[in-house]
């Protein structure tokens, strides 16, 4: 009884190691196989579970063992999309869990971008939805008449700056989120300041992106601004070059570098070329900085109607109350091309 007693306790220590060792095997063995210190896995909306594991092949030891780990614990029926975080080292239980519950949001930042499609290009490398599905999103009639925006218009709700985002996110989510956004940054406060400048904040947005392109310096921007706005007043056409070149652009494709604008320039006739019609374009020609819209805000009243580049100081303008006093400090701006020959 002994000798039979003693052969059973062994085999059932055996038995004891053999499911210990399994268990330590499938649940907390390191399985990763990549040289850097992380990787984030990104998981399709809808993915079958065959499909997260031909993911993480590349990236595993032992594809067998954490196929057999995610099934006891329930994560082949339960797969989320999104992108996750696999360290290196992590055991089957950690990459799992991280799996299940750890959607980790990525910073999307965009800012100086001239059309609709472009946004859409640059937002589809780094969300899951894909630039057509984007651009249908917000091209969408029922979406634009709900808003009273134009295919064209409709570019003014985007407001750059940084913002978080699951990368699983998809066109509709990414549009409430942007209308979400512009509709927090155009708070009362905002409201009330424009109109005393009779502009909506669509408009604010179109005349902020011609302000942005016309100067870089942040601290010229509100007078640039008082300017357009006089012109505004007056009744007057912006006669403002960046929007010939973006009807240039528009023309003959965004890649072209331009740099003067030419007399025959002035007479396209596009929507968007201000020298060609009164008032306002009818979207930015770029999406405007936050210390542009504020520069529009918050313009500076002045007397000016004229402004020109200022050679002796780069990145600044000359202003000018009269034509006459214009076509005066014009004339350091046009030398300064023709010694550089710069014809285009």
């Amino acid at each position: 009884m002994k000798k039979i007693r003693s052969i059973f306790i062994f085999i059932m220590i055996c038995v004891a190691g053999y499911f210990t060792y399994n268990f330590y095997t499938i649940f907390f063995e390191k399985n990763t196989n990549f040289e850097s210190e992380s990787i984030f896995l990104k998981i399709p909306s809808n993915s079958s579970f065959s499909q997260i594991l031909d993911s993480l092949s590349n990236y595993l030891v032992d594809i067998e063992t954490f196929e057999k780990a995610a099934k006891r614990k329930k994560y082949s029926k339960n797969i989320k999309a999104g992108r996750f975080l696999i360290n290196s080292g992590d055991n089957n239980n950690d990459i799992v869990n991280s799996l299940r519950s750890s959607n980790i949001p990525l910073n999307l930042t965009f800012n100086n971008i001239e059309t609709l499609s472009e946004l859409a290009g640059k937002v589809s490398k780094k969300i899951e939805a894909d630039s057509v599905s984007i651009m249908n999103a917000f091209t969408n009639k029922k979406f634009l008449n709900e808003l009273s925006l134009t295919n064209e218009s409709v570019f003014s709700l985007f407001i750059p700056n940084t913002y978080q985002f699951f990368w699983n996110t998809n066109a509709t989510d990414f549009r409430e989120r942007i209308v979400k956004e512009f509709d927090s940054f155009w708070n009362q406060t905002r409201i009330n300041k424009i109109k005393d400048i009779n502009l909506n904040p669509v408009e604010v947005m179109v005349l902020a992106s011609i302000v942005q392109k016309e100067t870089p310096k942040v601290d010229e921007r509100p007078t640039i601004a008082g300017v357009y706005l006089n012109r505004l007043e007056k009744n007057m056409k912006l006669q403002a070059d960046p929007t010939v070149v973006y009807s240039i652009k528009q023309r003959d494709g965004f890649d072209k570098v331009i740099r003067r604008v030419l007399y025959k320039d002035l007479r396209i006739k596009s929507s968007f070329n201000t020298y060609y019609i009164k008032g306002l374009p009818p979207a930015p020609i770029v999406t405007p900085d936050i210390s542009s819209i504020e520069a529009v805000i918050n313009y500076s009243k002045n007397p000016f109607i004229f402004f020109v580049a200022d050679v002796s100081n780069p990145g600044y303008h000359l202003f000018s109350r009269t034509l006459s006093e214009h076509n005066k400090k014009k004339r350091q701006y046009t030398r300064w091309l023709k010694e550089r020959n710069i014809k285009r």
